[in-house]
């Protein structure tokens, strides 16, 4: 199955979401939350994320992840990423609580497209000082891709993670995950990248951009927000309107895309230090917002 037909297929079985110009979203992906050992590239930027998600929650966002959430091709076991970032899934918990989480796998947790896995990670957790099973994310349901479909232009947003665009990422995860376990892994402590990472081979990442952008070309240049490269992308309207998240793995900082107000926004969230001396997190706005009827086409 090629590129293109393994796109057009995550759009085909996308789950819809209505929304309209009151909508909030925040779209984060490539996370890679690990057990907090020296190969989570998460523990650096947790207390940014953290932070961010609040501002979120408090906000009334919906919080959508693109895949790559949880690194589960390091990690045998989902108990010690919980263990390592047990508030951020609390806080998760928060949304979805009030019906505000929406998750897509990608490849490095693409065993979550398996519902029972889903469930055996994440309905419930052991609470020590309770000595018992307590819930956490009950019900909780992964897609491969999810379409918003404004309910009155019926202007369509289509997100995914991305690695359908990738041919050894999305057939050849299995093998890919083995070879990060038992050999990459190891090495990313002498500083060696994993060259199954498009994110970290730019040959790689250039052709994945390239088969996503003649995707959106040819289904009539319909607006897509995906992750995977970690490449941050947002084009001006009458552009190809191929966006990207980039991740939150950048060194000390996050970028996500947020959309408000019916208008869309390519974000940074970073660590900055006030006049005496003292840090704190701030948003930056990197691009945008422009209206997404802006982007709208006969879809």
């Amino acid at each position: 199955m090629s590129s293109k037909k393994r796109l057009s297929k995550a759009y085909r079985n996308a789950k819809i979401i209505p929304f309209d110009d009151t909508s909030k979203f925040i779209f984060f992906s490539d996370c890679h939350r690990g057990d907090n050992s020296f190969a989570d590239d998460f523990a650096n930027n947790r207390n940014i994320y953290y932070h961010a998600l609040k501002h979120y929650f408090k906000n009334d966002y919906c919080y959508c992840e693109l895949g790559d959430g949880n690194e589960l091709w390091e990690n045998l076991t989902f108990e010690p990423i919980f263990e390592a970032h047990k508030n951020v899934f609390m806080l998760l918990k928060r949304f979805h609580d009030v019906g505000r989480l929406h998750m897509i796998y990608g490849n490095h947790d693409m065993i979550y497209r398996n519902s029972s896995v889903v469930k055996k990670h994440l309905d419930s957790y052991f609470e020590p000082k309770d000595d018992k099973e307590s819930v956490l994310l009950p019900g909780l349901e992964y897609h491969e891709a999810i379409v918003l479909k404004h309910l009155e232009t019926n202007q369509e947003i289509f997100l995914t993670h991305g690695h359908q665009a990738d041919f050894m990422n999305y057939h050849g995860w299995r093998l890919n995950r083995f070879l990060v376990r038992v050999l990459w892994k190891p090495l990313q402590v002498l500083g060696i990248s994993d060259p199954t990472s498009p994110a970290k081979n730019f040959k790689e990442l250039i052709k994945v951009e390239r088969r996503v952008k003649k995707w959106v070309a040819e289904h009539n240049n319909r607006m897509t927000i995906i992750g995977h490269t970690h490449r941050p992308r947002f084009p001006e309207p009458g552009e190809l309107a191929f966006f990207n998240d980039g991740s939150c793995v950048h060194p000390r900082s996050i970028t996500g895309i947020e959309l408000e107000n019916g208008k869309i926004s390519l974000i940074k969230w970073q660590i900055a230090t006030k006049d005496d001396g003292t840090l704190q997190i701030v948003k930056i706005l990197l691009e945008g917002p422009e209206r997404i009827n802006d982007y709208r086409t006969n879809n």
